[in-house]
């Protein structure tokens, strides 16, 4: 992406107000599991139009898609398709196979998403908490995207919202070293567990890991809560690496 993604956001969001079409529920693998669907809002009469693909959050073991608030709503008053999917949870699957899911989902909507009037080779990609991570990790790890035939390229920008595992081998440090000082239990199926209980998956599950200049990755808008230090120190442990490389980047912490 030749231009800062924040002047191309812009740009975007200054398109007209449209009423707004649901479809719900469209599967994305064909007879797969009751979690393999995701909803579509789009203007109506939506045409080529910029896609916002988004990832609840829950902890990787809860949450749906229909979490989303007012999004589809701001979104395609903005001239966005808006698509916010679901995916199957921890423990029921392992982190590899929930972050194919979405992968997989992502590779659905880049097929069939000009049917619903978007533009197949102009998505952002978010999501919040535990669906930051997930964007993050599709972003920069293409090798989720690649296996559904999806480039770099068709991403136009990633907006994390106040994620606490980019860099996962420093957030069970902190987590577990306060437990220890502090003398609380540890947790039976904390952060260790839920990305395999190896340090070397820890590793290969976080976003740093994967950051690289050259690889075509898409500029970032971080989002995070400005009063918890733990989403507020990841998000600048991201946005360093992303400077480092080169990439594109805007961090930004609400209250």
């Amino acid at each position: 992406m030749k231009t800062q993604f924040i002047h191309a956001l812009a740009l975007l969001l200054c398109l007209p107000a449209t009423a707004q079409t649901v479809t719900k529920d469209l599967p994305y693998v064909e007879k797969g599991h009751e979690r393999h669907v995701l909803d579509i809002y789009a203007p109506e009469n939506a045409k080529n139009l910029p896609v916002m693909f988004w990832i609840h959050g829950g902890g990787w073991q809860a949450g749906d898609k229909s979490s989303v608030q007012e999004k589809p709503a701001y979104f395609t008053k903005k001239g966005f398709v808006f698509v916010s999917t679901n995916y199957r949870l921890l423990p029921e699957v392992d982190m590899g196979t929930l972050i194919r899911d979405v992968a997989t989902s992502l590779g659905w909507v880049h097929a069939h998403i000009a049917d619903h009037g978007g533009d197949p080779n102009r998505i952002l990609v978010g999501g919040h908490s535990a669906g930051a991570q997930l964007a993050a990790i599709l972003c920069t790890d293409d090798r989720y995207l690649k296996e559904q035939g999806v480039s770099f390229e068709v991403l136009k920008g990633c907006i994390p919202v106040d994620g606490d595992t980019y860099d996962i081998p420093r957030m069970i440090t902190i987590t577990e070293t306060r437990q220890a000082v502090y003398g609380w239990p540890m947790p039976t199926f904390g952060h260790r567990q839920k990305f395999g209980n190896d340090p070397e998956k820890h590793v290969d599950f976080s976003a740093v890991t994967h950051v690289a200049k050259g690889k075509g990755i898409p500029p970032f808008l971080l989002f995070y809560f400005s009063g918890n230090p733990e989403t507020r120190a990841q998000a600048q442990r991201l946005a360093e690496v992303l400077k480092a490389a080169e990439i594109p980047v805007t961090l930004s912490g609400k209250s």
